[in-house]
């Protein structure tokens, strides 16, 4: 999966310089979500491990090149930083809650099956919000003699 995620998040980038971001994020958290979904429901062999490894590696990182074009889009070069600082923050308590939470469901059901099915809806979500990032308008260019 770490190796597939270093040719995710390297190509992300190279991606992030050339087509709209909030299109890339609906690509990758589709995907991440998808990838949640089907992996209950696999025999948990080999050949759908190593399925799960490719989708989920690629998309493990990829979503932060668009992330950060994006804060430096709509905060600018001086307060992007910061703001993706605050974006990482939230990530990691987020990412705490679920994991609490997908124990709470283990302990309450004998499975995480719910957990997963509810992760990957959350990653169907963000997919779908992503597109929904407005875009900062430019100032117009005024032209000089």
């Amino acid at each position: 999966m770490g190796l597939f995620d270093l040719f995710g998040t390297t190509a992300s980038g190279w991606l992030t310089d050339r087509y709209d971001p909030r299109k890339l994020l609906f690509v990758y958290y589709a995907l991440r979500g998808i990838s949640l979904m089907f992996l209950p429901f696999t025999d948990f062999n080999l050949y759908s491990l190593s399925i799960f490894a490719v989708f989920y590696g690629l998309d493990w990182i990829a979503t932060v090149p668009p992330t950060v074009k994006l804060a430096n889009e709509a905060f600018g070069d001086r307060k992007a930083p910061i703001v993706f600082g605050w974006i990482a923050a939230g990530h990691q308590l987020g990412a705490a809650s679920a994991a609490y939470f997908a124990g709470y469901m283990r302990t309450a059901q004998g499975n995480y099956l719910d957990a997963f099915i509810i992760a990957g809806a959350t990653g169907i979500i963000a997919a779908l919000l992503s597109l929904m990032i407005g875009r900062r308008k430019s100032a117009p260019q005024l032209a000089t003699a």
